[in-house]
C-alpha cells in the first residue's frame, strides 16, 4: 500500500514504523505535523495514501484528513488509557507492564475504535529507554498487526466504550508532581521522578540559586551527604544526596530566561562549572565489581576468554572527552588476556556519533568538533588495527552516524532484531570520517554504499543483515539481549577454528594497509569535514543548531528533502 507517516518528529519509532513498514514492500513518506496542517494536507493531497499512520504525534490531525482517510494514531499506552503522558504515569504510578493501542482518529484524543493493541514490561529504566526499547517492540507490531488488518479489509475495529475497555484520562504530568522533595522523598522516589522525564521534559529544580531541568537518574552506593547536597562528578555527572542514599544526575538543562535562545541538555558537570561551581571528582576503577550500585558510563569485564567492554552515553552521543575514556579503556582491554572483546552496552542506544549538544555549547563549536571527530577517529582507528583477537560491536540498540561507523569497525556486529541504524551523515550537512570510506563499501559494496549515505534512510535490523552491515540479529528483548550476547561471545571463544580465524583477520588487515593505508582514508575524510567545520556558512552549523535546540527546519518532507550538501 501507499502509506504516509504523519509525525512531529521522525524520532527513533517514527523511523522504525517506517523501516518495518517499508521491509514489507509498502512504499512509505513522512510528513512532519510541526511545519502546520497545511504541510500534511498537501502531503495528503499530493500522495493520496491508502492509509496514514501517526506513530508519534503531538498535536492532532487535522480534521478534514482522518474524516476523509483512515488515520491509524499509535498511543503509547494500554486500551481504554487517554491522555498525553501515558509512559510517564507508567512509569509514576510503578506499573509492573504497559501497553501500545493503535486506533483510528477521531475528535475526541485516544478516543477511536481500536485496531490492535500490544503491552509490554517496565523495567526500571529511564522513559526514554523504555520508549525506544520496550515500548518500540510492541509499536511496532501493533502497527504491523493494524497495516495487515486494514489491508485484509474484512477486520472490523473494536469500539472503545465503558462497558469494553476501561477508559482512564490521565492529563499532563505537571512539573508540580514531578518536583523532588530532597528532604523527605527517598532514594526510590527520587530515582522514579528523574527516570520518569529523563529526556523530556526533565526535572524542575534549583541548584545553588539556579533553576534547572535535571536529566536522568542513577542510584549510588557509598557517597552520602546532606538530603539535596551536591556531593561529586563522575564522567560528566553529579551526585546528589538523598535522605537515605545518593543519586547520579548525568545531564542538566538550564531553564530558559527572556531573550535567551533555548538552552538544551548538556553533561551536568559542565552546567554546574558554568556556575562556578567544582566539586571532587569520585572515580571508579572500570573494572568495577558487578555488586557496585553505583553508575558510570563505561566498565571492563571478563568471563574466561572474553572480555566485556560496556559503555552507554545519555542520547548514545559521544563528547572528546568520552570518546577518549572509552579509547583509554578500549587500550585496557587489549591488555588483558582474551582472543574475543565484545563492545557496547546491555540495552538501548551503541553509538550515534559525535556530542551535537556539546559542540553546541562549546566557545568555539568547529574547534570542538574537530576535536570531537579526532578523538571519535582515534578510537575508531585503534578498533580496525586490532589484529591479536576477535572483535564483536553488539548492538542492543539504535546506532546513527559515527556510531555505525564504529560497530563496522569491528570483525563482527551482532544487532539486537529491534534496533534502527541510520549509517550515514548527511542530514547534519557532514561528509562523514571514522574511516566510513573504507568499511562500508568493504561490508556492502561501493554501489550500497553511495546509496546508503546519499539517500540517508533509516535501516531496519533485518535489512541491515541483508545488506551485509550486520552479521548476526539476535532476536531477544530489551532486558535479555545482553545475556543472549555473552552466550554467542562465550560460544564464538570457544570455536575450533578461533586461531585461524585471528590469523587470517591479520592477514587481511595487512593486505588491505599494503593497498591503502588507513591514514589515507583518515587524512582524505577529514580534510572534507574541516573544509565543512570551519566554514560558517555551510549548513552544517545551522541544522546542528536547530537539531540541538529542537527547531523545526528544511523541508516538512524529510525524506524527500536530504538536508545539506555533502560533496
Amino acid at each position: 500500500m501507499d502509506i504516509l507517516l504523519v509525525a512531529s518528529a521522525f524520532n527513533s519509532l517514527s523511523q522504525r514504523v517506517y523501516a518495518e513498514l517499508s521491509d514489507r514492500g509498502h512504499r512509505v513518506d513522512v510528513v512532519l505535523d510541526t511545519h502546520g496542517p497545511d504541510a500534511v494536507r498537501a502531503a495528503v493531497h499530493e500522495l493520496r495514501p491508502d492509509l496514514v499512520v501517526a506513530p508519534m504525534l503531538r498535536t492532532a490531525l487535522p480534521e478534514d484528513v482522518w474524516r476523509e482517510h483512515t488515520c491509524l494514531i499509535v498511543h503509547p499506552g494500554p486500551p481504554g488509557d487517554r491522555g498525553p503522558s501515558s509512559l510517564d504515569w507508567a512509569i509514576a504510578d510503578r506499573a509492573p507492564s504497559w501497553g501500545v493501542t493503535v486506533l483510528q482518529a477521531e475528535a475526541a484524543m485516544d478516543a477511536g475504535d481500536i485496531w490492535a493493541s500490544q503491552s509490554f514490561p517496565v523495567p526500571p529504566v529511564g522513559k526514554s529507554d523504555l520508549y525506544r526499547n520496550e515500548a518500540s517492540d510492541a509499536a511496532a507490531a501493533a502497527v504491523l498487526l493494524a497495516v495487515e488488518r486494514y489491508a485484509g479489509a474484512s477486520y472490523k475495529p473494536r469500539p472503545q466504550t465503558g462497558d469494553f475497555v476501561p477508559v482512564v484520562w490521565r492529563d499532563f504530568l505537571r512539573q508540580e508532581r514531578r518536583r523532588i522533595d530532597w528532604e523527605n522523598d527517598s532514594t526510590d522516589t527520587v530515582l522514579r521522578k528523574l527516570r520518569g522525564a529523563d529526556s523530556q521534559p526533565g526535572v524542575l529544580d534549583e541548584l545553588l540559586g539556579h533553576e534547572v531541568f535535571l536529566h536522568g537518574g542513577h542510584p549510588e552506593d557509598q557517597l552520602r551527604g546532606r538530603p539535596g547536597e551536591l556531593l561529586a562528578t563522575r564522567a560528566g555527572a553529579v551526585c546528589r544526596a538523598t535522605r537515605d542514599g545518593a543519586v547520579w544526575i548525568p545531564e542538566l538543562r538550564p531553564r530558559k530566561s527572556s531573550g535567551d535562545p533555548a538552552p538544551f541538555r548538556r553533561p551536568a558537570a559542565s552546567v554546574l562549572a558554568s556556575f562556578s561551581v567544582t566539586l571532587p571528582e569520585a572515580p571508579v576503577p572500570l573494572d568495577l565489581p558487578a555488586d557496585r550500585r553505583t553508575w558510570t558510563d563505561i566498565r571492563y569485564r571478563q568471563q574466561g576468554d572474553v572480555g566485556f567492554l560496556d559503555f552507554s552515553f545519555p542520547g548514545g552521543a559521544m563528547s572528546t572527552d568520552q570518546c577518549r575514556r572509552l579509547l583509554a579503556a578500549y587500550e585496557y582491554a587489549l591488555a588483558r588476556p582474551t582472543s574475543v572483546l565484545v563492545l557496547g552496552g546491555a540495552r538501548d542506544f551503541f553509538s550515534n556519533g559525535i556530542h551535537l549538544n556539546v559542540i553546541e555549547a562549546a566557545a568555539d563549536p568547529a574547534e570542538e568538533s574537530w576535536a570531537n571527530l579526532n578523538a571519535m577517529d582515534d578510537l575508531v582507528e585503534a578498533v580496525l588495527r586490532t589484529t591479536d583477537r576477535l572483535v564483536v560491536a553488539a548492538l542492543a540498540g539504535n546506532a546513527a552516524a559515527g556510531g555505525v561507523m564504529l560497530a563496522l569497525a569491528a570483525d563482527q556486529v551482532w544487532c539486537r532484531t529491534g534496533a534502527v541504524l541510520n549509517p550515514h551523515y548527511r542530514r547534519m550537512g557532514l561528509y562523514g570520517s571514522e574511516f566510513w570510506t573504507y568499511t562500508l563499501p568493504r561490508r556492502v559494496g561501493d554501489g550500497t554504499a553511495r546509496r546508503l549515505t546519499t539517500q540517508a534512510l533509516p535501516v531496519s535490523a533485518a535489512s541491515a543483515e541483508w545488506l551485509g552491515l550486520v552479521d548476526r540479529l539476535v532476536p531477544a528483548g530489551a532486558g535479555d539481549f545482553a545475556a543472549e550476547a555473552e552466550l554467542l561471545a562465550a560460544g564464538l571463544a570457544a570455536a575450533p577454528d578461533l586461531r585461524q580465524r585471528i590469523a587470517a583477520k591479520a592477514a587481511a588487515r595487512r593486505a588491505d594497509e599494503q593497498e591503502r593505508p588507513l591514514a589515507d582514508y583518515r587524512r582524505d575524510e577529514l580534510a572534507r569535514m574541516h573544509a565543512i567545520f570551519f566554514d560558517p556558512t555551510a549548513p552544517y552549523h545551522a541544522l546542528r543548531s536547530a537539531f540541538v535546540r529542537k527547531r523545526p527546519t528544511g523541508s516538512p518532507r524529510p525524506l524527500t528533502m536530504p538536508a545539506g550538501d555533502t560533496a
